[in-house]
């Protein structure tokens, strides 16, 4: 049977370029993830995904980031048994499958209505699971969510290509629907975007970006609901052991040093 064909460019083709990486990371012995949905809906797609270069040192970087917020998630849900959870850009990305969340926990999964149509056609239904066809900044989305529970709200590989306006005003609309919860997402540094612009799959897509977060605390101020709690380093030494030399030097150097630190973070709030 011929895969699923898409037509995807600049920022929503990014989102191949995270599920070919999860999907490479989880065919080796030693995955985190074992993202078996993953890797099964990259074998139906009709997509050249060589174009991408993608190699093993960046599946498992994208495998570490992913595993670090799934972690983070069902933390929260184990803290909050009737939570909802808010995934935001999710692209094709199988969290929903990798937490597999009790009964009962409504799981929003929020993007583009292309992408919500390509998700119908890769990955199976399941009960409380809810799909929002939308981009995440447009506001009218958000009346299909619960305001009266505890909320976990998500965005990996998102806020990088939010207008700097715009990943406020999100947040602080968020805040001011949802009851209490959490938000965690993935931030870079002026020299991150940098340094992005200039790796060769992200180029490949012909991607822009525009949001960077400097120092955590700037937020709270532009969303004064918002409470910082952590800031989660993208790389551990540990880390360093499932990857090439070269990236093997760079995270180490990444660890000593304050401004490599900052260039791309998990950043975690309370509301």
């Amino acid at each position: 049977m011929a895969g699923e064909k898409v037509h995807l460019t600049g920022e929503k083709e990014t989102l191949l370029l995270t599920l070919y990486g999860k999907a490479l990371e989880s065919r080796l012995p030693d995955s985190l993830l074992r993202d078996h949905f993953a890797a099964e809906a990259v074998r139906n797609i009709d997509y050249d995904f060589s174009r991408l270069k993608v190699d093993d040192n960046l599946g498992v970087g994208l495998a570490i980031r992913a595993k670090t917020l799934d972690v983070r998630v069902q933390d929260f849900l184990a803290r909050n048994p009737d939570a909802i959870v808010l995934h935001l850009g999710c692209g094709l990305d199988t969290r929903i499958f990798r937490v597999d969340p009790p009964q009962g926990v409504d799981w929003f999964d929020v993007d583009y209505p292309e992408v919500i149509e390509l998700r119908r056609k890769l990955y199976p239904s399941r009960d409380y699971y809810h799909l929002v066809a939308s981009s995440v900044i447009q506001p009218d989305w958000l009346a299909e969510v619960p305001r009266n529970r505890p909320a976990m709200v998500v965005a990996e590989g998102l806020t990088p290509y939010l207008p700097a306006n715009e990943g406020p005003r999100l947040f602080a609309r968020l805040v001011a629907h949802l009851a209490s919860g959490e938000l965690m997402f993935d931030a870079y540094s002026r020299f991150g975007l940098k340094l992005l612009r200039f790796n060769p799959s992200f180029k490949a897509t012909g991607a822009k970006v525009y949001w960077n977060i400097e120092d955590p605390h700037d937020l709270e101020l532009a969303v004064p609901k918002l409470r910082f709690i952590e800031d989660i380093s993208a790389y551990k030494p540990e880390h360093a052991a499932r990857m090439g030399w070269f990236a093997k030097l760079f995270i180490r150097l990444w660890i000593h040093i304050p401004a490599l630190r900052k260039v791309g973070r998990l950043l975690r709030y309370r509301f």
